[in-house]
């Protein structure tokens, strides 16, 4: 077998046990968690029917303790104490891609088109090789209106 042939079957065999691993999480995330919506973001109001989280460490505690179904993410998650930035809603798709976590449908409601850009690359091209699920819908606009507060 030739080093090209042996890659491809690799490649291939990593990529059926990481869906077969998924598919096992989800079937037991769904019988054992509870059902949310997840609105990401530092700033705007959160819409009706979903929980949200103002930054990246609260939206994986979300995302690791309950059955997302809609996942919906900024990507300008603000500045700390000393105006140093935050990690990104790109931060956390990297973190879902790696980890293997899911949400039903994913939407980008960010104003940021390249962090919008990236986001949705990013979760695409996790999507094609394996290490989300293929079945996640990945959405490049927003679910609900961006609304904010009036001061």
């Amino acid at each position: 077998m030739d080093l090209f042939n042996l890659y491809v079957s690799n490649y291939k065999l990593r990529r059926f046990f990481i869906q077969s691993f998924i598919k096992d999480r989800l079937e037991i995330d769904i019988l054992n968690k509870e059902i949310i919506n997840l609105y990401v973001d530092d700033l705007r109001d959160c819409p009706a029917g979903f929980t949200i989280a103002r930054n990246v460490d609260e939206a994986i505690y979300y995302l690791e303790n309950y059955h997302v179904y809609i996942l919906s993410l900024d990507h300008d998650l603000g500045e700390d104490e000393e105006g140093n930035l935050l990690p990104t809603g790109y931060d956390l798709v990297k973190y879902i891609c790696e980890n293997g976590l899911r949400a039903d449908k994913i939407y980008i409601h960010t104003d940021n088109v390249v962090g919008r850009e990236n986001m949705y690359q990013t979760l695409k091209a996790a999507q094609r090789r394996g290490f989300i699920a293929p079945n996640i819908e990945i959405f490049y606009y927003p679910i609900t209106p961006n609304k904010y507060t009036a001061d």
